[in-house]
């Protein structure tokens, strides 16, 4: 049987992908590339729901559920600005931009992963925390170079970056080629019009 690693996402235009590449360069240039692994900017997305390994054969029926969700909620705008860091700021391991996020879209991720739990995906354990992933911190990163990209998040300021409108959701898959994940998108089902 063949396996596809597989995930639903909203994708970012390409003017808003050029707005977070201008905001967020002091931060880029600040931190290097020694121990973080900056996404590239064409790959940052908001991921609504990993699902992980997927027969290629339950393509369809992921396809129809989206369709259904995406047919059952509006379009919408979502304000992107704010920078962070997950597990916690003082143990920083993956770097975030924020996202201000409208009733619409937690309405969205909620149903896209009640959707996939029917189909028999696993529920996600952590409550839904929308932001757009920016690096991850390397493994055996010294104290110095941690307390380095606390400094800069502390430092380094990001207001309101832009608006985001969000009109179709996607189902894509995901290949690694030399350690850089390559994502193609399988399917898109649009949001129904306000």
């Amino acid at each position: 049987m063949s396996l596809l690693r597989a995930f639903i996402a909203i994708e970012l235009p390409t003017h808003v992908c050029d707005a977070i590449e201008k905001q967020t360069i002091r931060l880029r240039q600040t931190l290097g590339n020694d121990f973080i692994r900056w996404v590239p900017i064409r790959n940052i997305h908001l991921t609504l729901k990993f699902l992980g390994d997927t027969a290629a054969s339950h393509l369809d029926f992921l396809k129809q559920m989206l369709v259904r969700e995406a047919d059952s909620h509006p379009q919408f705008d979502m304000q992107l600005g704010g920078l962070g860091s997950f597990p916690t700021r003082r143990n920083p391991r993956l770097l975030w931009l924020g996202i201000h996020a409208p009733p619409d879209l937690v309405s969205l991720q909620r149903g896209v992963e009640s959707g996939a739990s029917r189909l028999g995906y696993k529920p996600e354990d952590r409550a839904f925390s929308p932001h757009l992933t920016l690096g991850r911190v390397r493994q055996n990163t010294s104290l110095s170079e941690l307390q380095k990209i606390r400094t800069a998040l502390d430092t380094i300021q990001l207001g309101n970056i832009c608006s985001a409108r969000v009109d179709s959701v996607h189902l894509f898959k995901s290949d690694l080629q030399s350690g850089t994940p390559i994502y193609t998108k399988l399917f898109t089902a649009p949001l129904s019009k306000p």
